[in-house]
């Protein structure tokens, strides 16, 4: 804020402002959303990656498990039993006397998509089977 001292009111050419300028504000925050608009996908890029196998310890093994298998024809058994989509929740039913709290063990070729296999959690998860594990091959673990 400028202001003179000592002269009249008539000659002074310099009026003090009272009002903010707000265009450099605009004009900085503008410059900034452009630049988050651009650097914020460049953030979320997909990866391609391929998993390793499991090194985990091996876990004890329950004494009846029941296992639900994925076959590479996309067939689904249940134990030792073929079992239609339709009636894998009757089977897992039968499986497990109804207890819904046992855990399901499910396997997959490794030729099953993984929208398959995920279609086949959603039915166990559907019918009420909350505890799956999947089941893989163990590899022994690299030592250090």
């Amino acid at each position: 804020m400028g202001a003179k001292l000592g002269s009249s009111l008539a000659d002074d050419d310099l009026v003090e402002q009272h009002e903010i300028n707000v265009t450099p504000f605009i004009d900085v925050m503008l410059v900034l959303l452009i630049i988050f608009m651009v650097a914020a996908p460049l953030a979320t890029v997909d990866i391609g990656v391929d998993l390793p196998a499991s090194s985990a310890q091996m876990q004890p093994r329950p004494d009846k498990p029941v296992f639900v298998t994925v076959k590479p024809d996309l067939s689904v058994a249940v134990g030792e039993t073929a079992t239609p989509r339709e009636g894998l929740a009757g089977a897992i039913d039968a499986a497990t006397n109804g207890n819904k709290d046992e855990r399901i063990f499910l396997r997959a070729d490794k030729a099953v998509s993984y929208g398959e296999l995920m279609e086949v959690m959603n039915a166990l998860r559907d019918s009420g089977y909350l505890k799956i594990a999947l089941v893989g091959l163990e590899t022994p673990a690299a030592k250090p």
